[in-house]
């Protein structure tokens, strides 16, 4: 039965409860400490995750730059036109100056011909702008390398 004390969950406040540990005490100082000594760590950690994130993005960039690149090329019917078209695609799709800085393409057409292939390399580097808060590592150019086949039933430029 209740009588004319009311019943108080454990730990609930209480003017009479000798339990709580609230009363009379500021804690407003050690929230701020702990915000002041966490917020750094939480910003260094951000940008570290955006610093790898950089890294990944520039590597998949560049794969996906020289397959293009490659793929385009094999579709020309002459050497010029080959170059131009693998370096027009492989620049076309770096642009993004954050997760690939000073990008440049190579095209090998030593192989053109009918059944030969086309080779082309993909460099570029992470760009750290933004980041000099934790001071990344320069990291090297990435560079990815993809061949593609020349159709060996397609006629060339100056064929039927």
């Amino acid at each position: 039965m209740i009588g004319p004390r009311a019943r108080t969950r454990r730990g609930a406040s209480s003017p009479t409860n000798p339990r709580d540990s609230s009363v009379g005490r500021d804690r407003g100082s050690t929230d701020a400490l702990g915000l002041a000594l966490i917020a750094p760590a939480a910003i260094g950690l951000a940008l570290v995750i955006v610093f790898l994130g950089r890294n990944v993005d520039s590597r998949a960039t560049v794969q996906s730059a020289a397959e293009s690149a490659a793929q385009a090329a094999a579709q020309e019917r002459t050497v010029g036109a080959a170059r131009s078209a693998a370096e027009q695609v492989g620049a076309a799709m770096l642009t993004d100056t954050a997760s690939c800085a000073s990008p440049r393409v190579v095209v090998d057409v030593a192989n053109f011909r009918p059944g030969g292939q086309v080779a082309v390399s993909v460099f570029c580097t992470v760009s750290i702008e933004g980041l000099e808060l934790i001071d990344p590592p320069q990291s090297g150019p990435h560079s990815a390398t993809a061949y593609a086949t020349i159709d060996p039933l397609r006629a060339s430029a100056g064929g039927p």
